[in-house]
């Protein structure tokens, strides 16, 4: 039986501290020998394109990639199916000034008489140097009351007349008679007389060249040049139908 020197309590010490490191190194050893626990991990999230991009997008609204449709691109027209427009042919100048009746269509050469629209059995009729509206019964008359329309002297669009010796129908005084072709320029327009349309059927009313606004009608049997009146009288009085000539 070993006393209970102090040695000896000093190895006894030195035992139990060997056994407890031993223990404490079998331990670790022991709890390094088990498995790793593996952690379970969420899995990875895609990348965004962007910030909040999908995040509140409707379910029906496009990926954020596909572009945006562009609002001011006009869709192309469809093909028209009619055929082009052929260009109009070019128009032709007529050769004559138009004229408002089919009775003064004639052609100037053809003799011209002026029968009055209210007074239709009278026609103009030279009678001593003056254009009266006369009945008309004899050849002589006849003769006298048969003129050749003409382009107008001082302008073609207009018109002329002439008389079986040469003359001209002119106003003078206001007053229409026959008289000689002196050259000047007051004969010429004096002598030239503009068509008109008539408020009567077929008729045509003839306005002076140089007096604008006055036309030639029948007062008293005498025809003068006279400012237009907006009465049924005046429009009748200035009234003529061309017709064929009398002679």
């Amino acid at each position: 039986m070993l006393e209970n020197t102090p040695r000896t309590r000093r190895l006894g010490l030195a035992a139990a501290l060997a056994l407890a490191a031993v223990a404490a190194c079998v331990t670790v050893t022991a709890m390094s020998d088990r498995p790793t626990e593996t952690k379970a991990t969420a899995p990875a999230r895609p990348p965004d394109d962007g910030p909040g991009l999908l995040s509140f997008a409707s379910p029906s609204a496009p990926p954020a990639h596909t572009p945006a449709p562009e609002r001011n691109r006009t869709a192309p027209s469809p093909p028209s199916s009619a055929a082009p427009e052929s260009p109009a042919p070019p128009q032709r100048t007529p050769s004559k000034s138009p004229t408002p009746t089919a009775g003064s269509q004639r052609p100037a050469e053809h003799g011209t008489s002026v029968r009055s629209v209210n007074y239709p059995d009278r026609y103009w009729h030279l009678s001593g140097g003056l254009v009266k509206l006369d009945p008309v019964g004899s050849a002589a008359d006849r003769r006298a009351a048969t003129f050749t329309r003409v382009k107008g002297l001082a302008d073609a669009r207009c018109w002329s007349f002439t008389t079986a010796d040469g003359g001209y129908l002119r106003h003078r005084d206001f007053l229409l008679r026959a008289e000689r072709d002196d050259g000047s320029r007051l004969f010429a327009r004096d002598a030239t007389f503009c068509p008109r349309p008539s408020a009567r059927t077929g008729a045509v009313a003839l306005e002076s060249l140089n007096y604008p606004g006055r036309l030639l009608r029948h007062q008293n049997f005498q025809l003068r040049l006279d400012p237009y009146r907006n009465t049924d009288l005046y429009r009748s009085d200035s009234a003529f139908l061309l017709v064929d000539g009398l002679a």
